[in-house]
């Protein structure tokens, strides 16, 4: 295996170090401690994993973590309260409800009742619509942004390049395609996004200087869909049945990642790539409404 490893974790440890000085910065030079926002409803095991790390990785930033717990059955008028009263909290400059939420709540009225100012999920309209079209202040979902940090960190400018996205879901396709189509460091690519009904899947991944995978399919990029000498970047994260492995399980990519890394020049892993760049980048986005809000005053 020649290809170049892409560490996520490496990548991460970077952002981080530089974000714990600009926190230190915040507070000793405007008084303002980042605040971030936990909000989980019910007891989803995966979820209160992932809010649990959410929290611990904020902690360790010097970020003002506050962990909100809801019952199952708390109502979406309930939640939106909830909602409501941190918008109007100054300590409070990121919130994040943890999705899935249960099925008798609309989790897009939830999501568009954050105010986009403290939409530290890039997810709310305003922010979305910002980004497509590239203009004003506005948060980014998490894991696009981690994947261009990792890109320009490792060497791998996308200006110029061709670059093939697989997937078009709005949390990482659509609006990873808007980030390398900017005007702006990690932009000024030409893009391509393909999909589950995209015809000959493979001759177009072949065109790529630069593949992005977020299908959702374990292992479903092979060696002989890859130009050789491509970036291949894998946002995927499966877990497929393995017999071999205490667990039974072993988790793995949306790339073959073994065949790739033979004729790509530089690959990321699952787990070790994309991953630990999302909690990262929304630790980014909480530092950034906190310093937006010191500048608006």
């Amino acid at each position: 295996m020649g290809a170049q490893i892409i560490s996520g974790r490496d990548i991460a440890d970077e952002i981080r170090a530089e974000l714990k000085d600009r926190v230190a910065h915040l507070k000793e030079g405007s008084g303002v401690t980042p605040g971030l926002a936990t909000v989980l409803v019910g007891e989803n095991p995966a979820s209160q994993m992932y809010v649990g790390m959410k929290n611990k990785a904020a902690a360790d930033m010097g970020i003002n973590s506050r962990q909100i717990t809801l019952s199952v059955d708390t109502s979406e008028d309930e939640l939106l309260g909830v909602v409501s009263g941190l918008n109007a909290d100054p300590g409070i400059h990121g919130i994040l409800v943890q999705l899935p939420l249960p099925d008798h709540i609309d989790e897009g009225k939830v999501l568009e009742a954050i105010h986009p100012s403290k939409d530290v999920d890039g997810f709310h309209p305003i922010n979305v619509g910002r980004l497509a079209t590239d203009s004003g202040d506005f948060f980014a979902p998490c894991t696009p942004a981690g994947v261009i940090e990792m890109l320009t960190r490792s060497g791998h400018d996308p200006s110029g390049k061709h670059v093939v996205v697989v997937g078009r879901s709005n949390i990482v396709g659509r609006p990873l395609a808007a980030l390398l189509l900017r005007k702006a460091i990690g932009g000024n690519a030409t893009v391509t996004v393909c999909h589950s009904l995209t015809v000959d899947l493979g001759s177009v991944t072949r065109s790529a200087e630069i593949l992005i995978v977020a299908m959702g399919r374990p292992e479903m990029i092979t060696a002989e869909m890859v130009a050789p000498g491509a970036i291949v970047i894998d946002v995927g994260t499966n877990r497929v049945d393995d017999p071999s492995r205490d667990k039974g399980y072993r988790v793995c990519g949306d790339v073959l990642f073994d065949e790739v890394a033979e004729v790509a020049e530089a690959i990321s892993p699952v787990p070790g790539g994309v991953g630990p760049m999302t909690i990262t980048m929304l630790l980014a986005n909480t530092v950034k409404a906190a310093s937006l809000r010191t500048t608006s005053g």
